[in-house]
């Protein structure tokens, strides 16, 4: 079985909730991901979201789009995300781990050499913000054949019409967005939230994973409450580029100062 599935199906088996961290691969290097993935699962982290790096990150807030200009600057690419679950797999066997980006260098690579490759490191799922369910077919049944789940994205605006069409496809989880913008955006409206999962609930019977506007232990105790599990991205990457600015540069202090983040929302959560 999948990782995804067997993680989400034991959570829901001991009636606890996932919680998704979300950093960006190379920001601020590669050592500092794989030491900050390790330490994030120490903290509580149920599964890991790596965002590949990308010149025109359109999903994104400017927290994000800055931490891909980071990465893109250290010279950070497809290859390069891949293996960094493959060097986190030495040690890490069990947490699964999804890479979360953008079309275009998946289509550069090839998407049958990158279905291959990512199964060789140890991809767990695939989310391509920008690659529509109308053209996501033949991507999706490579991606299945080599045990890997498509996960797809869900806005406040999705029309009933367009998420059968997205369930049918989808696996692992489903991404809510919950705010109507980009990551990091706006003010979380849990009401409505409640209201678009009871919605989306009613279509699909796939785990909903909440992620845009998860800010602090409250916030995830919120969403937790609603849904089978939270994203938390901004406030992650934030911490990272606060660390930078001030000159951290060991990669073990910036992986604990990152997860203690995540270790706050744990105990919210499961409290």
């Amino acid at each position: 079985m999948n990782r995804i599935n067997q993680c989400l199906a034991q959570l829901a088996d001991q009636g606890r909730k996932a919680l998704v961290p979300y950093i960006v691969v190379g920001d601020p290097s590669l050592e500092v991901t794989v030491a900050t993935m390790h330490e994030l699962v120490k903290q509580g982290a149920d599964i890991l979201e790596l965002g590949v790096a990308f010149s025109d990150p359109t999903a994104e807030g400017p927290v994000i789009q800055r931490a891909h200009e980071r990465a893109l600057a250290k010279k950070t690419r497809l290859r390069d995300a891949l293996d960094v679950v493959a060097e986190f797999r030495q040690k890490d066997s069990t947490t699964p781990v999804v890479l979360m980006g953008y079309a275009n260098p998946i289509e550069r690579m090839g998407y049958g050499e990158f279905v291959q490759r990512a199964s060789g490191a140890g991809v767990d799922g695939v989310l391509t913000v920008d690659l529509p369910p109308e053209e996501a077919e033949e991507f999706t049944a490579q991606l299945k054949d080599a045990e890997i789940e498509n996960i797809f994205l869900v806005t406040p605006t999705t029309t009933v019409e367009r998420q059968k069409m997205i369930y049918s496809l989808a696996g692992g989880y489903i991404y809510y967005v919950s705010l109507k913008g980009v990551t990091g955006a706006g003010h979380l409206d849990v009401d409505s939230v409640r209201t678009k999962l009871q919605e989306m609930k009613s279509l699909t019977e796939l785990p909903i994973c909440v992620g845009f506007g998860i800010k602090d232990a409250a916030s995830a105790k919120a969403v937790a409450a609603l849904s089978e599990g939270v994203v938390v991205g901004s406030v992650l990457v934030d911490k990272m580029a606060q660390l930078e600015q001030q000159g951290v540069a060991e990669k073990n202090e910036i992986a604990v100062s990152v997860s203690a983040i995540i270790s706050d929302m744990r105990q919210a959560i499961d409290g």
